[in-house]
């Protein structure tokens, strides 16, 4: 009798588990708790990242921006009065007195005189823009510079010649670079005059991503030809004891 009473709950359990399991699997179609993946999604849940890939149309319509460089937007010309000679500083052999002449010559080179009086002209870049054209795995950029000239005390009316650099960069490494010996007639020693350079020569390989970079402004350290043939004599330095 034990074994049959035993037997008959034992029966009667597993009947109701398996009414509980069916009733919480009817139950939970909704809400996902025996979800298995398939059915419908959570409403709730964020949506898939978007692909970060750049479309071939953005590409193709990529023009690479212009920037001006710090300390390459404005150039100044002196008169040769303004070219002061490095002072010379002959040691006596005392090496505190030595000292001092080279501290206070140190001082003076730090401290540049006010040459505003003797400025030609000052040029400066007030905008750069650029378009762009690709044809053959080449792009084609113009890049176009604004800006003016305003004359000083030195100027007299003529042609000036500032040194224009334009380039582009792929990060570190150079694509194209090239300076330009722009001249502009000035006439009118009273008023600023207006000038735009082009470049329309920039032809770079094709970018295959957004990541060049372009530049425009003034090369002061390029050397500025001075007309004078070459292979002149140069004078001998004076031996000094």
């Amino acid at each position: 009798m034990a074994f049959r009473t035993f037997s008959g709950r034992f029966l009667a359990g597993l009947a109701l588990t398996g009414f509980m399991l069916a009733a919480a699997g009817c139950q939970s179609g909704d809400n996902g708790i025996l979800n298995l993946g398939i059915g419908k999604k959570d409403p709730t849940a964020p949506p898939p990242p978007q692909d970060p890939k750049i479309l071939a149309s953005q590409l193709q319509a990529y023009c690479p921006r212009v920037t001006v460089r710090d300390g390459t937007a404005f150039f100044n010309t002196y008169s040769k009065e303004a070219q002061k000679p490095k002072p010379r500083i002959k040691k006596t052999g005392d090496a505190a007195q030595d000292a001092a002449a080279q501290a206070e010559a140190d001082a003076a080179a730090a401290t540049p005189p006010d040459e505003s009086a003797n400025i030609i002209y000052q040029a400066s870049v007030s905008d750069v823009t650029r378009d762009c054209s690709r044809a053959n795995g080449q792009l084609t950029m113009k890049i176009a510079v604004a800006g003016k000239i305003v004359p000083g005390p030195k100027f007299s009316p003529g042609t000036i010649t500032m040194p224009i650099r334009t380039a582009v960069m792929h990060g570190t490494e150079v694509l194209y670079s090239q300076l330009h010996q722009y001249q502009v007639q000035v006439t009118d020693p009273s008023a600023a005059t207006q000038f735009v350079f082009t470049d329309s020569n920039v032809v770079v390989p094709e970018p295959t991503a957004q990541d060049y970079q372009a530049y425009a402004g003034y090369d002061e350290t390029a050397p500025m030809d001075t007309g004078k043939k070459p292979g002149g004599k140069k004078k001998k330095a004076a031996a000094t004891n």
